[in-house]
């Protein structure tokens, strides 16, 4: 049976990366592909406390948030239920909202950058994405449109902490091209077009 294929999307919060990850879903389904959305953190029992950290209900070390990420993403790969592993061994198409590239941008805010990345070794070895899809909005864009749809903010959805992040984003880049296949698209289109670029960058993956 052929393996289904893995892709990411990364990107600020407030990027349109889960619109466009949705719409790329869509378009699959309509074609007939056998396709499953995810996200990270997940429901999961780590990434539950996850999800209470970046709501600030839970204020833990910076390491502590790293280390829990990358137990999430774990467990995002290897459940023996639900488990992106499974899925792709089933023929199956997984498309997640974040993996690893954003632990890298996101936890090395306070931890290093090496640290953070050796920890998250074990998921880049057990699977790494066909390609990681980057919308790209500048931090002005991302937290006007965070504020336009949300009461409340997360930890990381300021203009200072967006513009850190977006910077060390191509950071990472530059230090994994070698290794990655980064695709990066202007988010700052409208949905459709922005769409219309992703899929002329990926439809050779599903031929």
């Amino acid at each position: 049976m052929k393996k289904g294929v893995f892709l990411t999307f990364e990107g600020i919060d407030g990027s349109g990366k889960t619109t466009q990850l949705h719409l790329l879903a869509q378009r699959l389904l309509k074609m007939g592909q056998l396709c499953c959305e995810t996200r990270e953190p997940t429901n999961g029992p780590v990434g539950s406390v996850v999800n209470q950290i970046l709501q600030k209900r839970l204020i833990v070390d910076e390491r502590v948030t790293a280390t829990l990420f990358a137990g999430d993403r774990l467990d995002h790969l290897l459940n023996e239920y639900n488990g992106i592993c499974k899925k792709i061994n089933a023929g199956v198409h997984v498309i997640s909202d974040r993996y690893y590239l954003s632990s890298y941008a996101y936890n090395s805010a306070e931890a290093p950058l090496e640290w953070v990345m050796q920890l998250n070794e074990q998921a880049a070895q057990i699977l790494k994405p066909t390609a990681h899809i980057f919308v790209d909005v500048s931090p002005e864009v991302a937290v006007k449109r965070i504020l336009a749809n949300r009461q409340e903010t997360e930890l990381y959805e300021t203009m200072e902490q967006l513009t850190a992040i977006r910077k060390r984003f191509f950071h990472i880049f530059d230090l994994v091209k070698d290794k990655e296949n980064v695709i990066i698209v202007n988010g700052d289109l409208l949905p459709e077009q922005v769409a219309e670029e992703i899929w002329s960058k990926v439809r050779h993956f599903f031929e």
